[in-house]
């Protein structure tokens, strides 16, 4: 089996995945903590794999968009790990073509690399079909794959939370929200509402315009905000958890 690791700008989400697994996302054991909880993880590992008596990993596969200091720290703690500390660290990238996805961008290294796992993982949910993947976290990032599987680009705006956020924080006398507040309905008759109503279709709305620009026949939307984005599209859709994390099992299962 393998340990898959996804360390987003929030959260750090693993799992162990038996790479044969003809599902995708058929995780063994799972987690994620907040970047602030990182020293959790060793333990979560070990607990993990002291649940599954017999079993060995033998590979890392890990993606990460937080920078240079989390990396280390997940060195170091993989390193702390009876049954993970021999083990080689493949620091997943964006490269021209890997998993069945060919990278379109023009300088394919500088696609984010959740981006590239993302798009792996769309595809190979919904092969031979046009896709548009959104995912839905501290930035929202809604890219386009073909049928074909070439990753054509996409776009970046801020995620809900930080929208929301910024709105709040720099102009006078708007109060901040709270992403997890109830939804609107239609035209806000208060500014709290208001503020969320605006902030929510401006996602939603990038993805139907992204979604009608490419001609897509379906719409994959993952994330922290996703729930609450999918709940004003009006366009098909699947809400599938940790895409990116699918888009490693996808790559572990390819190789």
């Amino acid at each position: 089996m393998k340990l898959l690791i996804d360390a987003g700008n929030t959260r750090i989400k693993w799992a162990l995945v038996d790479e044969t697994a003809a599902t995708l996302g058929a995780w063994l054991a799972s987690g994620a903590v907040m970047h602030a909880d990182a020293a959790r993880l060793g333990g979560d590992w070990q607990a993990a794999l002291s649940a599954l008596p017999g079993r060995s990993v033998h590979g890392v596969l890990a993606a990460n968009v937080a920078g240079a200091g989390v990396r280390d720290n997940l060195e170091r703690m993989l390193a702390a790990v009876p049954g993970l500390s021999a083990l080689t660290i493949e620091w997943f990238a964006s490269v021209p073509e890997r998993a069945g996805l060919r990278n379109g961008y023009r300088n394919p290294g500088q696609l984010g690399c959740d981006r590239f796992a993302a798009a792996i993982g769309a595809h190979a949910l919904a092969p031979g079909r046009p896709i548009i993947v959104a995912n839905c976290g501290t930035a929202t990032t809604i890219d386009a794959v073909t049928a074909d599987g070439i990753f054509l680009g996409g776009m970046i705006l801020p995620g809900l939370g930080l929208m929301a956020t910024s709105l709040a924080r720099n102009t006078a006398q708007l109060p901040q929200i709270a992403q997890d507040a109830a939804l609107p309905a239609g035209f806000a008759d208060n500014t709290d509402d208001a503020i969320l109503s605006g902030c929510l279709a401006a996602q939603a709305g990038a993805i139907e315009r992204a979604f009608t620009l490419h001609g897509a026949s379906e719409c994959i939307i993952s994330g922290g905000a996703a729930p609450y984005i999918a709940h004003t599209l009006a366009l098909p859709h699947r809400h599938i958890e940790n895409i990116v994390m699918i888009g490693l099992h996808a790559t572990a299962r390819s190789a």
